[in-house]
């Protein structure tokens, strides 16, 4: 340790202080390129502050808040000493939540936990947070790295954090906009994104595999496989909304995060209506193929766990469907139909019925994976 330590100090207890100004130094740019005018104060204060006078040019905005962290992907990161695509993952759990419901994010604060405060590490995780920060334009303005010593090991940490967006009153996207026949866009992910590690963990260490182990079917140590970052789908679904013609024509998003596909859009549909999901219009990324193999089970055994390929979706008017389908290929996210909501009467056995408490619409997944 750094600090002067006595034997009842804060340095003999494991806390070391310097290197957590060390850190903050090491950080310092990175976060400051996401900072535009609307931040005062800069880093290394209490409290972040954001100048919301900006809000006053809104009829009746309303502020969408999100919490979220990576999980137990974070183990990987570990055992790899690779840390930094795990501040991307984090970013992307926390705003591409805001933007389901239309609303563009202002900023984020973040919250790391470690052992042993390594300033290098906290700067790389940090970095990583800023750099998704500054691609789907939100300030980073503050944030907490805190060690416990003793219940954390040295090198072990873990990380979250909160985010604040905004999006007018007459424009919140949500199931009332949802229609008969309204199309349903499926958006490609990167790969497991940041759901179901304790599950990929648990098959591996079945399974006799380490992380730097290569596997058929994936190149390269799996560990970096599956430490593919999580997309970002903030900005280019911000980009379709502000479409003059498509944007209204935009109804729903969902995230494809815990609990998987059909729950997951469940929860943006109104009660009575249901869509089928063909699986036949997509192919699971070879990561799920492999990790399903491993485990003995089928890749659709997984449907309720991980996001096989499909990380957001979209419900639309059929109308511009292309238009944002096109929109997002434009930013690099492949988009497909996937799915069309019906209301009425139907037996809906074998749907998933809304999730996380929200007594939504009713879907499932039929056909065969192409």
């Amino acid at each position: 340790m750094s600090n002067s330590a006595g034997p009842n100090s804060y340095a003999a207890a494991g806390v070391d202080t310097e290197a957590g100004d060390r850190a903050v130094e090491l950080m310092k740019a990175a976060v400051a390129r996401t900072h535009g005018p609307e931040v005062l104060g800069g880093v290394g204060g209490f409290a972040g502050l954001f100048d919301a006078s900006a809000l006053l040019g809104y009829r009746k905005p309303l502020l969408a808040s999100g919490t979220d962290g990576v999980g137990t992907k974070v183990a990987i990161a570990q055992a790899l000493d690779k840390h930094d695509t795990m501040g991307q993952d984090l970013v992307a759990m926390i705003v591409d939540d805001i933007v389901v419901v239309g609303a563009k994010p202002l900023f984020l604060t973040d919250y790391i936990a470690c052992g042993r405060l390594v300033p290098e590490r906290i700067a790389e995780i940090v970095g990583g947070v800023a750099r998704a920060c500054e691609a789907t334009g939100t300030a980073l303005v503050g944030g907490e790295t805190a060690e416990h010593p003793g219940l954390l090991g040295p090198d072990e940490y873990d990380l979250a954090g909160a985010a604040v967006g905004v999006v007018e009153a007459d424009q919140l996207l949500g199931p009332d906009r949802v229609r008969d026949g309204d199309i349903v866009l499926a958006m490609a992910s990167s790969g497991i994104h940041s759901n179901g590690f304790s599950l990929v963990r648990k098959i591996l260490a079945d399974a006799g595999i380490g992380y730097g182990d290569a596997v058929s079917g994936i190149e390269g140590p799996i560990g970096l496989a599956l430490l593919e970052p999580t997309r970002l789908y903030t900005s280019p679904l911000l980009a379709a909304l502000a479409d003059e013609t498509a944007g209204p024509a935009i109804h729903a998003f969902s995230h494809v995060t815990g609990g998987g596909i059909a729950a997951n859009l469940a929860r943006v549909l109104p009660q009575g209506a249901r869509v089928d999901l063909d699986r036949s219009t997509w192919t699971p990324s070879d990561v799920f193929q492999v990790l399903s193999d491993l485990s003995g089970s089928r890749v659709g055994d997984h449907e309720e766990t991980w996001n096989l390929g499909i990380g957001m979706f979209a419900v639309v008017d059929s109308s511009v469907a292309g238009a944002v389908a096109a929109t997002l290929a434009g930013h690099g996210i492949e988009t497909w139909q996937a799915g069309v909501v019906e209301t009425g009467d139907a037996d809906l056995s074998g749907y998933v019925q809304g999730a996380k408490g929200v007594n939504g619409g009713a879907v499932r997944l039929v056909g065969s994976y192409a």
